[in-house]
């Protein structure tokens, strides 16, 4: 029988068996594991306080349903997000993430969707926070985290740091009162509409997004496994993006579950490189999380000004945004003895394919399916095997999510039961090679129709990012009179280069009608602060 695993179940085991190790580094902060489990354990309390995280029992409810207290985490990279995620799951509470770069109705609009009733707060988005809790009656404590900001102390809040020295750790709740039903959740970016949050059970969760397995690809019997199998983990895990996005803090969830040490940078506000590899260089990551292109030119940018002594960076991990061939090839010349490895999936779905390059002659290799990744027909009627050539949907089985929070018709259209099986189906487009991998072609949700052809925007990107003269871009549909819909880049330079000179280097390499019709140059292309391609403001250069 499979283990029915709770994050701080596993956490509070392995700071039992390792205390004084490593757990957190962050600035000047070197947290063993003894302390952080000591500080979620009072901020477990502090909850507990607020009420049982336990609303009612899990069996008998919807899949779209939340039986759970959440609290709502509003702040930069710290050691107070990852504290905030596990003093929720030890109380029993369920974490929601929030976008920090929400404006006042979008940051209303989740706070109120996720009924959250504790928010814990960075000083700098205190203030706007205040604007909007006259319109959250769901929201009873404010924890404020002081930051470089120097913002005061909201009226409705009380200090992170003084909740936590005057809370009783005892009082947080018992291994006994936790499961793997509780629910880890997810709100998505909202690209296609308002965001949503995606509910996991947690035993679901962490083998299916964290591949929390033994190394036959088993599932783990005991707790105690899991603790021994992390004995010699040296394991130093850089997560580089934002916490408030799943990639990063699975990172984060990830490396803990394996015993190793989480180091955050010393300016999380922003992508600086400069700081980014100076964090590695100086704690010795061992591994480091990024997004694509977007995160990985300036850091190959910052290795041509300055040279860093990297020998301890084993792994490059891109989770959310597909590393291009040309980026791979100057990281792998850069950093010796690196692997890289593309990480394949998303919030509804987990961890469906990785893709790992340790020389230029991996650079053409596809994902390597997980044992759990279907692509499905078109029509949602079957699966589709290997070698057809037919695009289908790609999805995922076995331990999926539960389904959308307070939203039945979009949990019933997402996780559909096909050949007796549920699914999760993202909106990623993919089709099967003849050798099983997955060719991943984009989402749906920016697919373009033009001339009754199907241009999936991520491919030409791809394509695009190879030339050498362009620095980023991010491809979309516009209206056209003759098409439908023509295919149309924004593009930032590194040098010089005449638009027709990439418009001629997408037709050499991609069917004719995927090569855009029009090259739009901008100073920079806008990405979300996890590095996602932000096609609201491509269709609007366009």
């Amino acid at each position: 029988m499979a283990l029915d695993i709770n994050i701080a179940d596993v956490c509070q085991a392995l700071a039992a068996a390792y205390p004084a190790r490593e757990c957190l580094v962050f600035r000047d902060r070197r947290l063993t594991w003894a302390a952080i489990d000591d500080r979620t354990r009072r901020l477990g309390a502090v909850l507990n306080a607020e009420g049982a995280g336990r609303l009612r029992p899990f069996i008998g409810s919807a899949e779209w349903e939340s039986t759970q207290r959440h609290v709502a985490l509003y702040l930069h990279n710290g050691n107070e997000y990852l504290e905030g995620m596990l003093g929720a799951y030890a109380a029993g509470w369920a974490p929601v993430n929030i976008n920090y770069r929400y404006r006042a109705d979008e940051l209303a609009y989740v706070l109120g969707d996720s009924r959250s009733e504790v928010v814990v707060v960075h000083s700098t988005f205190a203030p706007l926070l205040a604007e909007v809790l006259p319109r959250l009656p769901d929201v009873r404590l404010v924890l404020q985290v002081d930051d470089e900001s120097g913002n005061p102390l909201i009226e409705e809040a009380q200090w992170y740091e003084q909740a936590l020295a005057g809370a009783d750790p005892a009082t947080c709740p018992g291994a006994g009162e936790r499961s793997g039903d509780d629910l880890y959740i997810c709100y998505t970016g909202g690209t296609t509409g308002m965001p949503k949050g995606v509910l996991w059970r947690q035993a679901d969760f962490v083998v299916s997004a964290l591949g929390v397995r033994r190394r036959d690809g088993s599932d783990f019997g005991a707790i105690d496994e899991i603790v021994a199998a992390a004995e010699q983990s040296t394991l130093r895990a850089l997560p580089a993006p934002p916490l408030m996005h799943g990639a990063a803090h699975w990172n984060a969830l990830s490396c803990w579950i394996s015993g190793g040490t989480v180091i955050i940078q010393d300016r999380p506000d922003r992508l600086d490189p400069v700081d980014i590899w100076s964090t590695v260089e100086r704690q010795r990551a061992t591994s480091l999380l990024i997004v694509g292109d977007s995160f990985a030119r300036p850091l190959l940018d910052e290795l041509g000004r300055h040279r860093y002594d990297l020998s301890s960076l084993r792994h490059l991990l891109s989770g959310g945004a597909v590393l291009s061939a040309h980026a791979k090839a100057e990281l792998l010349d850069a950093v010796s003895g690196l692997t890289i490895v593309d990480v394949l999936g998303s919030s509804e779905s987990g961890r469906q394919g990785v893709a790992s390059t340790r020389s230029t002659d991996d650079l053409g290799a596809g994902f390597v399916r997980s044992s759990t990744a279907r692509v499905v027909r078109e029509d949602l009627t079957g699966t589709l095997e290997a070698g057809t050539g037919e695009i289908g949907w790609l999805t995922q089985t076995g331990r999926v999510p539960l389904g959308y929070l307070n939203d039945r018709e979009k949990t019933e259209r997402t996780f559909p039961v096909i050949d007796g099986q549920r699914h999760a189906v993202a909106g990623d487009r993919a089709r099967l090679g003849a050798d099983g991998s997955v060719e991943l072609l984009g989402r749906d949700s920016v697919c373009i129709n033009t001339g009754g052809e199907k241009v999936f925007a991520e491919e030409v990107e791809v394509v695009l990012t190879s030339h050498p003269a362009v620095h980023d871009a991010v491809v979309c549909g516009r209206p056209s009179e003759r098409w439908g819909q023509e295919v149309v880049a924004v593009v930032s330079l590194s040098e010089p280069v005449d638009t027709s000179v990439l418009i001629e280097h997408c037709r050499e390499r991609l069917a004719p009608f995927k090569a855009p019709k029009a090259v739009v140059v901008v100073d920079a292309v806008v990405r979300s602060p996890s590095g996602k391609a932000d096609y609201r403001w491509a269709r609007a250069q366009v």
